[in-house]
Formats: C-alpha cells, structure tokens, sequence
C-alpha cells in the first residue's frame, strides 16, 4: 500500500533597510531546512504554508509566489515507505517574532543571502538545493559558489 503525504512550506525573507534576510531552520536531526508540514482537511497549499511557517517559526508571512514542488520517499517504521510531496512558496515575512517550535526544531535564525546559501548548500537536504535556487532568482540575490 502506497501512503502518500502532502506537506506545504516557504522560503520566507523579510527586509532590514537595504539589507534581505532569509529564514532558516536547523531541525532535529542538525540538518538546514526550510519551515514546512502536512496539509490539514480543508487547508489551500498557501494556507497550509502559511500556517506552517507560523507555526515552526512564529513568523507571519504572505505568499508572494510558488517556487517548486518537490517529491521523494521516506521511511516511517509502522507505516513503511511514505511518498512525500511538498509544495514550497516564497514568503515575505509581515509580523511576528522568532519562536522555534522546539518539538520539531532545534533553532530558526535569520541569515544574510551569503549564508543561508552556504549553510543550504553545505548541510541542508539536497532537495532543497533547487528551491533555495528558485528563491534566489526571483529575489535576484546573488548565489553562492
């Protein structure tokens, strides 16, 4: 039996002056992601990434525009494989103040372009590469090498 689930998430930026920030999470496994989680009955993809970034984070955003979805599969011990699908938005951030949802995450930071692309690249899932990209192009920064 395939189990299938459907999650929803952002890249959520605000900015400071001159200067764009972006979100990070660090989760329980020490790994970078992105704020993300399942869709509940009823809930738009925009609103479940809404409520989930608010939710991980304590950020109120808006989305701005979809970036990608992404599939893949992972393990869960009394249900077996689960395929995974996560569609992710970029978010401006409107409100509100950093506050980790610590039973799913260790930290949430907020972090110049420079480095959210080198922390992303160095120890984030490697299926966030492409939406982190996305993010940047349409926010113009400059990528990392």
């Amino acid at each position: 039996m395939d189990v299938k689930e459907i999650s929803a998430g952002g890249v959520v930026y605000r900015k400071r002056g001159e200067q764009l920030e972006l979100l990070i999470i660090e989760d329980r496994y020490m790994k970078i992601s992105l704020p993300k989680g399942k869709q509940e009955p009823g809930e738009t993809m925009e609103e479940t990434a809404l409520r989930e970034v608010k939710e991980e984070t304590g950020i109120d955003g808006r989305i701005v525009e979809p970036l990608e979805v992404i599939y893949y599969q992972y393990y869960h011990p009394q249900l077996g494989p689960i395929n995974k699908e996560v569609h992710y938005y970029l978010v401006e951030a409107i409100s509100g103040e950093l506050v980790p949802q610590i039973e799913e995450i260790n930290k949430v930071t907020w972090m110049s372009p420079e480095e959210a692309w080198r922390v992303q690249m160095s120890i984030g899932y490697e299926n966030n590469h492409s939406v982190i990209d996305k993010a940047f192009t349409l926010l113009s920064l400059p990528k990392g090498k």
